[in-house]
This record gives structure tokens, C-alpha cells and sequence, in this order.
């Protein structure tokens, strides 16, 4: 028998003593509470869900320390309701990958009690903790691997993790990141903060009742049980894992039609099935197969991937504050539509341009959460709110791993498929016109429902015939094969064929006499006149042409015209329609070309151009009985005795005078005619004084009449028969009197 020596003794009892003193300080308190598994032990009404996690294998997770976890709990009388509503007898008849599915999404990373888990857990920017406007929390359950359809068969698949940003289709899928779906709760901070009540609650779950804390359809009975390793909420409950959007349209035979359109594979490809190298090995070490592995990957052209459970990803969290909302039409609304809207003037989706089908599905895609109460102030990505009735128009209603789906009985009717927009945009003869509304960004305006606005539609081949082509792989317009200018042109013909407010003398229709401004009311734009559904403006008149309206269709914000020609504006100078006014000498315009032309001060012979006039204008042309009264008068040059005008004076004074005269008849920036539309008001002339003041007159317009009152208070009123003479950038009228100036 070996007999240890003192010295071992004495070194023995030094290290047990230490190793008492380690424990005392380092080892695990007497009262800290046990993990979760034991805990749900000690309380005595758990056995259902601890025979679930046994056969999850996740035993061991929650029976270490290890880890920090929110447990969302069932207890035996949840479990008890389950198993009757299934029509099982117990935990025996659930599979092992059910159990660890279940398990896996009751279980939430990091550990929340009630009142931490309505705050914003933000990473982006140091934020930290916002509170009361987080409802939902990463599981660590997720979907994983799954069989799909490609356009070139079935493939083993898995979702895209991430939005798809560009066309490339890069950065759509994190190997590192599984994809984890995402738990909701309802908690009563939450809810106030958001303006929600029990009402929000109930639409989704009618059969459960709110009680401030409340997991999907499962109410907490006991919140916030602390463990060692977490901490647990007791639901009434049982809660399964929830499909995402993309997973639940693939199982509803009533939505076939649109997920048809959402999942197009070939000449549209908006889905992209995108093989990836390390999802590939990872299946095949976990499955021992050969297949390849491919990620379902939406284009970027939707609003969001109906797939990412990721949400943004802007910040690791954002998931936890809101999520996706997608209204699905049922296959009769959806075919409806498409047979008598999106394909009118397509015989089917693979010749229609892919933005007609992705504004569609955009319509029905709100990148946010869309609560029951608050369809009229969310907004899609095109600022339109959700228009449905949450009781007569929903028929299906589900709260989703990441999102929330509305099964819908109509589509949502987009403004740019109900607006005079759509008239261009779903017609292939207008593709011209649907670019250039695109380009110069006309299309936010005139695709707005509450925006009134009247438009008129040119076809593409009265573009061809002008000279104007479009090179589809340089996205370029060309003017008889040249890109000179051509932006330019195309913009001022494009706004020449809108007309922006409430023009009331072509609401209705064109079959009158009228004339009308293009452009913003409020502001300065060309002026076309019309006459029995024919349109002239300056361009065409100087050509000898005339555009017919060949038809009109009402739309949502205004009338849509169709003419067959383009509505050219004059490349001429305002010299060049005042002598086609004036040359006669028999005519009332004569006086007053005489005046300007032989003016050098402010008109150019070789471009007719008058110096000064670089904009919309106006044009104020006394008869020549008014300028013979002027010459009376002592305000032109002439024989005062006959009335008689000296069209070329010689002294520098009498030039100068004749000067004055003029720019004061000239309307400096801005464009009248007789009509209720622009508001009367004081405008400047082209003559300024001494001092560079610009003078100015009084213009007073009515429907059918419009006068000009001078710096004497002497009236001059519009002759309507001989006036509304179209030029480039400006009007031409014939006014009764002459205007005098004082400077």
C-alpha cells in the first residue's frame, strides 16, 4: 500500500481549498434560474412541448446555459386544443422534422422580455433601441432547400436572402445567411404607436381575442418566465411555422393566374432561376445528392422579392419593424383584366414590353406593412394607396413568415393603366409618345388620377414620317439620322400635346372653335387653336397642314385625343407671321409691319427675329386706324394732320420713338389670349425706362374677350376675328386702339 508523504498531503489540501474558493466566485449561483428546458419542467405544464423538443433534438440547446433565447411557449391545454384540431393523438404522430420546425420557430434569437420586444433593435448608424415600433423577431427556423420549377424543368432550389438591386443579378443570395422567417406579435405599446387597435387584431384573427400580448393567434398567459439561457412566454396556443408570400401563392390554386404573372420564365423573365456554387455543396454534403443548386431570384424590377425573408437588410434588424404586403387578385379578376386591359392591343404577355406586366404586379407589391385599417395612407411604390374595401374587396387575409398577403376579388387598378397615360402606354401604335412621356418626366404628371389633364396622342409613324427614328440599342432619338438637337425638338412637340388643368373649352370635346394653351395653366406654354376636331398650331399652319382629330376616349383624370398628325411648332421667326399678317397693304396689320420691319433697333430682316423677344410673348398689333391716331397724337412719327405714319424715320429721335412704341405693345415672358382660364393680372412689356424698370399694362380676359389697359387708363380691346394668331412662342392679336406708354 502506497503511503503519500506529508509534502503531497499538504499540496493536495492547498488545491482542494483553492478549487472551493474558484467555485465560490465563479461557479454557477444557487440562484440563478435553471435553462429553459428545465424550467418548462419545473412548471409543471409543459410536457406536450417537452416531449416536442426531445424529439426536435433540441433538448440539449435548452438545457445548457449556453445561448440566449425568447422561448414562445405552448402549454399542455394549447397542446391539448391542437392535437383535436389536427386529429392526431399526440406528439407520437408528429414527425422529427415537423417537431424541429416547430420548435425552431417558436424559438427567437437573443433573449426579450414583453417590454423590450416592441423596440427596434437597430444596428445601422449606432442607433440602439427604438421604441414601441418593432412586432416581429428572427426564428431560428428557416425553409432552406426546396424543389421548384425552371423554365427548363424542376431543380432543387433555395430563396433569394436579399431585394435584387440590378439586372445583374448579383448580391440576391448571402450563402452565410439562411434566410431565418420571421415570428409577428402584437403588444400593446406596439399597437398604440401605431394607431392600431384590437380591430387590426381580429381582421387577421377572429377566433382569438387581444390581450395586449399576443403572438399571432396565440395570447400569452404568462410573459416573461426568466431562465438561465433566456427568458419564456407561455401561449394558449400552439403556433406553427408560417409559409413566406412566395411559399403560400405556390400552394393557392385560386391565385394561379397571378402567381402565372409573377413567376414569368421566359421572354419577360422576371423570375431567374441563378445556379450557385456554394449552396450547391452545402446541399450536397447535407443530402449526400448530386443535384445543383439554383436561386430563385426575382428581377429587380419588382418592388421587393415576395421570397427574401430578409426584408430591406438596410440594417441587420429592419425585419423588425416592418414588412411586406402584397394583394393578390383571384384568377377571375386577374383574367378579366388582363383580357380587357393589359392585353387590348397585345395578343399576349410575351410581346408586351416587360414594364406593362411589372407596373401591374407593382401595383399589387407594397414594399411596407399595409395594417386593415390603414389601406387609404400606405402607399405602393407608386405612391398610390391600397384601394380596396378591407371587407367587401378581401377575401383571404394572412399574416405571413415576411409579410402579410390579402387575397383580393379585383385588381388594383394602377394609374398608369386607368389615366390618359395608358392610352399610349398599352398601345403599341404610341410607343413614341409613351419615351417621350418617360424621358422628359411628363409621365408623374399625367399618370396621377387626381391630376386633370387632356392629352392628344400622335402615332409612332407620323414620328417616322417627320424625320424622327429611335435607335432601341443606343436608347437615342434621331431627327433624319442625326442627334443634333433632338432633345430639345422632341420635348417642345411632346408638351405641345398636353394640356394641364381645368380647360373647360376642351373638356368635352374639340367639335367647337376655341383656343387652347399647352403646358402647365399656371405657367407659360405654346397655344394650339382648334376648329370642328381640327388642330393647327404655328408649325403646321407655317407647312400648310392641318391635324385631324380622328377619336377621343375618356380616362380617369381627362380626355384622350387622338390626331393623325404631329403638332410641329414654328422654327420661324415673330417677324415672319406679322408679314404674313401685314404684307397686304389692304390688310390691318400692314401699318404695324411697316413699323417693325424698318426698325433696326429691334428687329433682324435675315432671321425675322424681333431683338429682345427670346420667349412666350405677346403681341399687341393696333389697326393701322389706331397707329394713324398715334401719329395724331404725337406718339409715332408722321404727319400729324393726316394721321399719316413715316415707317422709315431718319433722325435718331424718331427711330427711338417708334422703338418705344413697339416694345410697348410686346407682352415680355408671357402668352394671353381671351380666354377664363389665365387669371388678369399686370404683366411687364419689352420697353423698359431710363432706370431698366420694365413698363407694364393691365390685361383684363374673359371667355371670348380680352382688353389691355395702358399706363393712361386707356382701354384697348382684343379683335377676336382678326386675333389668336399663332407664332412661335407667341400670340398675335389685333387690338382697337393703340397703347401709350409713360416713362
Amino acid at each position: 500500500m502506497r503511503v503519500l508523504s506529508l509534502s503531497m498531503l499538504l499540496i493536495l489540501t492547498f488545491i482542494s481549498c483553492r478549487k472551493k474558493e474558484w467555485d465560490a466566485f465563479y461557479g454557477r449561483p444557487d440562484s440563478l434560474e435553471s435553462p429553459i428546458y428545465g424550467r418548462l419542467q419545473e412548471k409543471g405544464n409543459f410536457s406536450s412541448l417537452l416531449k416536442l423538443i426531445d424529439k426536435s433534438g433540441y433538448k440539449e440547446t435548452l438545457e445548457s446555459g449556453a445561448g440566449y433565447w425568447t422561448f414562445f411557449a405552448p402549454n399542455d391545454a394549447a397542446f391539448s386544443s391542437y392535437f383535436s384540431d389536427k386529429g392526431i393523438s399526440g406528439i407520437d404522430a408528429i414527425d422529427e422534422s415537423t417537431a424541429r420546425a416547430m420548435v425552431q420557430y417558436m424559438l427567437v434569437y437573443n433573449a426579450f422580455e414583453q417590454d423590450r420586444l416592441d423596440d427596434y433593435q437597430a444596428s445601422e448608424n449606432n442607433i440602439g433601441w427604438t421604441p414601441n415600433i418593432a412586432f416581429r423577431r428572427r426564428t431560428a427556423y428557416y425553409t432552406g432547400f426546396y424543389k421548384d420549377t425552371s423554365a427548363s424543368g424542376p431543380v432543387t432550389a433555395i430563396a433569394a436572402n436579399r431585394n435584387n438591386l440590378s439586372s445583374s443579378l448579383t448580391g440576391n443570395y448571402i450563402s452565410t445567411d439562411y434566410n431565418n422567417k420571421y415570428i409577428t406579435y402584437f403588444t400593446d405599446a406596439f399597437m398604440s404607436s401605431s394607431a392600431l387597435t384590437a380591430t387590426d387584431y381580429n381582421y387577421f384573427y377572429p377566433n382569438s381575442q387581444y390581450n395586449g400580448f399576443n403572438v399571432l393567434e396565440a395570447k400569452v398567459v404568462t410573459a416573461n418566465i426568466a431562465a438561465e439561457n433566456g427568458v419564456i412566454h407561455e401561449l394558449d396556443k400552439v403556433i406553427s411555422p408560417l409559409s413566406s408570400i412566395d411559399e403560400y401563392i405556390r400552394t393557392r390554386p385560386e391565385f394561379s393566374s397571378f402567381r402565372a404573372i409573377l413567376n414569368r420564365l421566359y421572354t419577360n423573365n422576371i423570375v431567374s432561376f441563378i445556379y450557385n456554387a456554394d449552396a450547391t455543396r452545402r446541399y450536397q454534403v447535407i443530402s449526400g445528392k448530386n443535384d445543383q443548386v439554383y436561386v430563385k431570384v426575382y428581377s429587380h424590377l419588382l418592388s421587393y422579392a415576395p421570397n427574401n425573408e430578409n426584408f430591406m437588410k438596410l440594417g441587420d434588424n429592419d425585419g423588425q419593424k416592418d414588412c411586406w404586403t402584397m394583394f393578390i387578385p383571384n384568377n377571375q379578376a386577374v383574367d378579366n383584366y388582363v383580357k380587357n386591359t393589359l392585353c387590348r392591343y397585345y395578343p399576349n404577355f410575351d410581346e408586351m414590353p416587360i414594364g406593362i406586366i411589372v407596373d401591374f404586379l407593382n401595383a399589387h407589391l407594397f414594399p411596407t406593412v399595409v395594417w386593415p385599417t390603414k389601406f387609404a395612407t400606405s402607399r405602393n411604390s407608386f405612391a398610390e394607396p391600397a384601394r380596396f374595401d378591407p371587407i367587401a374587396d378581401i377575401f383571404d387575409r394572412r399574416i405571413l413568415s415576411n409579410g402579410i398577403v390579402y387575397g383580393t376579388n379585383k385588381v388594383s387598378e394602377a394609374d398608369v393603366f386607368s389615366t390618359v397615360f395608358s392610352e399610349a402606354y398599352l398601345n403599341p401604335r404610341y410607343t413614341f409618345m409613351t419615351r417621350l412621356f418617360n424621358t422628359i418626366g411628363l409621365r408623374l404628371l399625367i399618370a396621377k388620377s387626381n391630376v386633370p389633364v387632356n392629352i392628344m396622342l400622335i402615332p409612332d409613324q407620323a414620328f417616322l414620317d417627320a424625320g424622327f427614328t429611335y435607335n432601341v440599342n443606343q436608347s437615342q432619338f434621331l431627327y433624319n439620322g442625326s442627334t443634333n438637337g433632338v432633345p430639345d425638338r422632341l420635348e417642345r412637340i411632346i408638351r405641345s400635346c398636353v394640356f394641364f388643368g381645368e380647360y373647360k373649352n376642351m373638356s368635352n370635346n374639340l367639335s367647337g372653335k376655341g383656343i387652347v394653351k399647352t403646358g402647365d395653366a399656371d405657367g407659360e406654354g405654346d397655344y394650339i387653336r382648334y376648329d370642328n376636331n381640327k388642330i393647327y398650331t404655328a408649325g403646321l399652319e407655317d407647312l400648310g397642314l392641318v391635324a385631324n382629330v380622328d377619336s377621343t376616349k375618356t380616362a380617369s383624370n381627362g380626355k384622350v385625343y387622338f390626331v393623325n398628325q404631329l403638332l410641329r411648332y414654328s422654327e420661324n421667326g415673330i417677324g415672319f407671321h406679322i408679314n404674313k399678317l401685314g404684307a397686304a397693304t389692304t390688310s390691318q396689320f400692314n401699318y404695324f409691319w411697316q413699323l417693325l420691319s424698318n426698325n433696326t433697333l429691334i428687329y433682324t430682316s435675315t432671321t425675322m427675329q424681333i431683338i429682345g423677344l427670346n420667349g412666350f410673348s405677346t403681341i399687341f398689333v393696333p389697326t393701322n386706324t389706331a397707329i394713324m391716331q398715334a401719329v395724331k397724337d404725337g406718339v409715332l412719327p408722321g404727319t400729324v394732320a393726316t394721321g399719316a405714319p413715316t415707317f422709315n424715320p431718319t433722325t435718331p429721335a424718331d427711330i427711338d420713338k417708334v422703338r418705344k412704341f413697339l416694345q410697348y405693345h410686346f407682352l415680355a415672358s408671357h402668352t394671353a389670349v381671351p380666354d377664363d382660364v389665365i387669371f388678369p393680372g399686370s404683366f411687364e412689356t419689352a420697353l423698359k425706362n431710363d432706370q431698366g424698370t420694365a413698363l407694364r399694362l393691365q390685361i383684363n380676359n374673359s371667355a371670348n374677350a380680352l382688353s389691355v389697359v395702358d399706363a393712361f387708363g386707356r382701354t384697348a380691346n382684343v379683335i377676336i376675328a382678326q386675333s389668336n394668331n399663332l407664332s412661335n412662342r407667341s400670340m398675335i392679336h389685333l387690338i382697337d386702339n393703340y397703347l401709350k406708354y409713360n416713362d
